[in-house]
Order: C-alpha cells, then sequence, then structure tokens
C-alpha cells in the first residue's frame, strides 16, 4: 500500500497546484499544464529571391576598344582576357552582357559607367534589361 505525503509543498503557495507564486502574487507556473496549456505554431515566412537584371554594353562606332575594355576590368571586376573578350563581342554583334544584379547593384553599375563614359567624352551606353 502506497502512502501519500499529507504535508503541503513549501513551494506552492496560495493553493496553487501548477506552480509557485512571485513576491507580486504572479503565478510562476501558468502554461505549464491543465487549461493553461497553448499550442503555437510556427509558420515559415515565404521568401521571395529577387529579380535579377542584366547589365548591357551597347556597340558604337566612337569609343575606342581600350575604353571598353578599362570599364570593364574597372566597374566589373574582369581581368584583361575576358573584358577583351567581352568588348569584341560588344563589337561583332552589337550588344554584350556585363553581368547580372539585383537591381539595386545593376542600377548603380549602369550609372557609373554611363558618368564615366561622359567625364571621358566617349559615347558609350550602357543598360540594364530584367533576366
Amino acid at each position: 500500500m502506497i502512502m501519500q505525503s499529507t504535508k503541503a509543498n513549501p513551494t506552492l503557495q496560495d493553493g496553487d497546484a501548477d506552480g509557485p507564486d512571485d513576491a507580486n502574487g504572479n503565478d510562476l507556473g501558468a502554461g505549464r499544464g491543465g487549461d493553461d496549456t497553448q499550442l503555437l505554431t510556427r509558420t515559415k515566412p515565404k521568401v521571395k529571391k529577387p529579380n535579377l537584371y542584366r547589365v548591357l554594353l551597347l556597340n558604337d562606332d566612337f569609343t575606342p576598344m581600350e575604353f571598353v575594355v578599362e570599364v570593364l576590368a574597372r566597374f566589373f571586376q574582369m581581368d584583361l582576357e575576358r573584358a577583351t573578350k567581352v568588348m569584341l563581342h560588344v563589337h561583332q554583334n552589337g550588344v554584350g552582357e556585363c553581368g547580372v544584379y539585383t537591381y539595386e547593384v545593376a542600377e548603380t553599375k549602369v550609372t557609373l559607367v554611363m558618368d564615366f563614359a561622359k567625364q571621358n567624352q566617349h559615347p558609350l551606353q550602357c543598360v540594364m534589361e530584367k533576366k
């Protein structure tokens, strides 16, 4: 036969069955069982990937090839060999891709290239289009 102790639990106060009270009389055991238990569910927010934009150089008959290579190296971090290949592609096909970026980065690169070309008195055109 098992006997239960009739002594009161010293950690329980004010007759609460689920836990002690703090100094202000607030129940510290709330939410630990009984009817106070709640089920919380978390939903993962759906994160949409940002749209990407292609930065393109347009061919013209006036901008020197060396200047285009310098632009590609300076603003698109291309080595000399890669910049030369892209420049020749632009020259032969009329347009060439410099890189693919998020909107803000693409917009900044287009602005930097256009400003640099204008400062150096070249009509080089740089545009961006949604990929």
